[in-house]
């Protein structure tokens, strides 16, 4: 399906990580490669803008980081990202530039674009957030099934094997997730959607679209 293509749900100039997409077709195909693309990426960032503050974590000198924060490599924080009080950052995150990483918030296995917000006690695991879009309070990402199978997305032309056990979601530029909202395993949203509070979603739910429960999706006006 076209429409879980990256060039379909990201604009690339909004992510440092952007060669980490190339050759690529669907973006969860990228997920078993960030670590070792932080790696080598940290590895040539500027350090009259860039320091590394331990093994494997570069954090942009224009970036603000609670002294609570909790960061484990391999990560990269952003220019003028902000990781806020008690984050827990567990390590293969990339954190974009201006994003904001909140209060008991814990990501692992992650790319954030730029001005991403994920401010208030979320969950963000083996998943990708694209350009401006933002996680309500309590709204997570469950990243592994419940039988332990591999995960799929569903989609209207069938399910479509990703081959990975864990794969949380993906959204595309300018998702709003509502409040206390659950993120199946295999989730994609696409550009400009928004999901309304205490949701359950899985498969995909097109771009330019409001869901407001399963099975009740309608086009933005």
């Amino acid at each position: 399906m076209k429409e879980l293509t990256v060039t379909e749900l990201f604009d690339l100039d909004e992510t440092i990580a952007g060669a980490i997409f190339e050759g690529i077709t669907y973006p969860w195909e990228v997920l078993p490669k960030i670590g070792e693309f932080i790696v080598n990426l940290g590895n040539t960032l500027p350090e009259d803008e860039y320091e590394k503050a331990g093994e494997n974590i570069w954090i942009a000198r224009s970036a603000k980081v609670a002294s609570t924060a909790c960061i484990n490599g391999p990560t990269i924080i952003g220019k003028d990202a902000e990781i806020r009080h008690c984050a827990f950052i567990r390590g293969n995150a990339l954190v974009g530039e201006g994003a904001v990483v909140g209060n008991s918030t814990e990501l692992k296995n992650v790319i954030l674009f730029n001005k991403v917000q994920v401010p208030h006690y979320n969950y963000v695991g083996d998943s990708i957030l694209g350009y401006k879009s933002h996680m309500g309070a309590g709204s997570i990402t469950s990243n592994v099934k419940s039988d332990k199978t591999l995960a799929t997305v569903n989609t209207p032309e069938g399910k479509m094997e990703t081959g990975l056990k864990k794969f949380g979601a993906v959204l595309g530029d300018y998702v709003e997730v509502g409040c206390g909202s659950v993120l199946n395993p295999g989730t994609v949203v696409g550009r400009d959607t928004n999901i309304y509070p205490l949701s359950m979603v899985r498969g995909y739910v097109g771009a330019g679209s409001i869901y407001k429960k399963q099975g009740e999706v309608v086009e933005k006006q």
